[in-house]
């Protein structure tokens, strides 16, 4: 019932507009149903976000493809994400990139995702339990960063984190909304580019 409910998903995704068939093969590839509390998995692959616990959400599965999409991944790439969450978009990311650093304030959410991360035996991705606002220093430079909360701008901190040509995507929030932005570090600029308006937890300093 899930593969049919799965195939579903992939086709409205690509109505939508996802074109990129390494990340439709990603979102095939992973079960969402692994990252979503037990009384919602029955709504796994329907197109819209749940609740995974602790005022959190999994994101829509076209806004995770979307912004997987707009990042660019490739196979070479080290990717930082801030905000593991349920571990979903991270997993989807691990399929893509050589290998994922992401970071979750809320302890057992980074707990419960590291898990499901080993079960699925996805082993290029490396987590911690941290502030994702401070960044991985010890890991600059990054190919891509992804941020899975809402925030008001990049920060010279993240903005040191990335490459020259690369892409940082990020839901911004603007004029009392939220919008994905896709920023292209050039010449030591942040050229950016929006896209569509989603809504997302938001970025919250320290941790849990």
């Amino acid at each position: 019932m899930l593969d049919v409910r799965k195939i579903r998903l992939i086709l409205e995704l690509r109505e939508s507009g996802i074109s990129n068939s390494d990340v439709l093969s990603a979102l095939e590839t992973i079960p969402r149903e692994k990252f979503i509390p037990e009384n919602y998995r029955y709504q796994a692959y329907e197109n819209i976000a749940l609740p995974i616990g602790n005022n959190q959400t999994i994101s829509q599965p076209y806004v995770v493809a979307k912004m997987t999409e707009l990042l660019e991944v490739e196979n070479n790439h080290k990717v930082l994400e801030i905000g593991t969450g349920s571990g979903y978009q991270c997993a989807i990311l691990s399929k893509l990139a050589r290998r994922i650093y992401t970071i979750e304030r809320i302890k057992n959410l980074h707990e419960r995702s590291d898990k499901i991360f080993e079960e699925l035996k996805l082993t290029n991705i490396v987590s911690k339990h941290e502030d994702g606002n401070n960044g991985w220093t010890e890991q600059i430079p990054f190919d891509r960063i992804i941020f899975t909360a809402a925030t008001k701008n990049i920060t010279n901190r993240i903005f040191s984190h990335i490459k020259e040509d690369g892409i940082i995507v990020c839901p911004i929030v603007k004029n009392n909304k939220q919008v994905i932005i896709k920023y292209i570090r050039k010449n030591d600029k942040l050229i950016s580019e929006e896209f569509d308006d989603v809504l997302f937890v938001p970025n919250l300093k320290g941790i849990n």
